[in-house]
Parts: C-alpha cells; sequence; structure tokens
C-alpha cells in the first residue's frame, strides 16, 4: 500500500484510527528478510572498503542491519533503498573507526593490514580473486577520500552520480566533476602499477 493509497483510504474510512493507517508500511518497500538477502554484499564490501578490519566487520554488518531493520519502514523514499543502506553503512563504519582510533589509535593501521593479509576468504573475495582485491585497494587508497569514495559509490557500487551526490550531500556538478578527477587519478594509478609490475595488472 503507498502513502497515496493511505491517504485515499483514511479519506474513505473516517471512522479508522490514525494509527492503524500510519503503521502500515509502504507496499514498495521489499521485507527485511529481502533486504538482507539483497544488499548483504553491498554492505559487506561497502564496511570493508571503509576500513572495518576482518575481525570487526561482522559486528558492524550486524550493526547495520541492526538499524535497518529498525528504520526501514520509516523510509520515505523506497526509490532511494540503496543510497539510504549505503548511508547506515557510512555512519555506523564511521561510529566504529572513531571508537577503535581512540582505544587503539597508535596500532589500527598495522592491525588492519594484518587482518587483510592474514584473514581467511570473506564472502567478497569469494566474488574475486586476492590479487584483484588488493590491487583495487591499493590503487583506491592512493586516492584523496573524496574521490575514493565518490569512485566507489559508482564504479564499484554502480550507482548513479545523482545518486551518489545526495548520499555525500554534495551539488550535483560537483559530484560530476569529483568523479571525473577521481576516475583520470585511477587510471593514472594504475598505469603507474603496470609500469612498475611490467604490464602484469595482477601483479
Amino acid at each position: 500500500m503507498s502513502m497515496t493509497t493511505v491517504g485515499r483510504s483514511s479519506r474513505a474510512t473516517p471512522g479508522r484510527a490514525p494509527t492503524e493507517a500510519a503503521a502500515a508500511p509502504p507496499s514498495a518497500l521489499p521485507p527485511f528478510e529481502k533486504v538482507y538477502r539483497q544488499y548483504f554484499q553491498l554492505v559487506w564490501s561497502a564496511a570493508h572498503r571503509f576500513g572495518i578490519p576482518s575481525d570487526a566487520i561482522d559486528d558492524v554488518v550486524q550493526e547495520v542491519f541492526i538499524v535497518i531493520h529498525a528504520k526501514l519502514s520509516s523510509l520515505e523514499r523506497p526509490e532511494a533503498l540503496r543510497s539510504w543502506i549505503y548511508g547506515v553503512v557510512r555512519r555506523v563504519s564511521s561510529n566504529h573507526r572513531r571508537a577503535e582510533r581512540t582505544q587503539h589509535q597508535d596500532a589500527y593501521r598495522t592491525e588492519t593490514q594484518r587482518e587483510l593479509e592474514s584473514s581467511q576468504p570473506t564472502p567478497f573475495e569469494q566474488t574475486k580473486t586476492n590479487a584483484d582485491i588488493q590491487l583495487l585497494a591499493s590503487l583506491l587508497a592512493e586516492l584523496d577520500e573524496p574521490k575514493r569514495e565518490m569512485f566507489a559509490l559508482v564504479e564499484v557500487d554502480q550507482m548513479t552520480v545523482p545518486e551518489a551526490a545526495e548520499l555525500l550531500e554534495i551539488p550535483l556538478n560537483t559530484a560530476y566533476s569529483r568523479l571525473r578527477a577521481a576516475r583520470q587519478a585511477f587510471e593514472a594509478a594504475l598505469n603507474a602499477h603496470e609500469q612498475r609490475t611490467g604490464g602484469d595488472s595482477n601483479g
């Protein structure tokens, strides 16, 4: 049932309690179980790119879906579900990193690298080779954060530029300009890598 339908239903049956109509979620929103199955990979890979170490990523992903479960029915624009979920991952990951910096500021980078090198295969790693993951991560790490985030949203998560602009709360022209600069920087980093490795993109 859409919000428009709710409104018509409420007017057609004035005796119905307002809370009953308000409690019905929009029909365009999928149930939480479907959201979990469809967006688990996005949540996992986004948290990974936001710097969540392997020993904490399960907890962070769980926290993200707890937030999604609690707030899904309040989403007013079902068509923005994917970007909304990405925003939840971004906020939860940011809060986690802030807490981690407070407790382990000096050891954070070393521990993250150790976990990336020694962890067992993860859902994301099962879809790509380890070499591909490490190469992508190293090339993205060479971009500054605004470019890295824009590039990942559009090129990795397949969002449209308007969706990414809305999520990042930046003007659309800025988003296009940032994506263009990010692509150029990524291409330059890839070319430099290929020169160092003799043209072997997995090397």
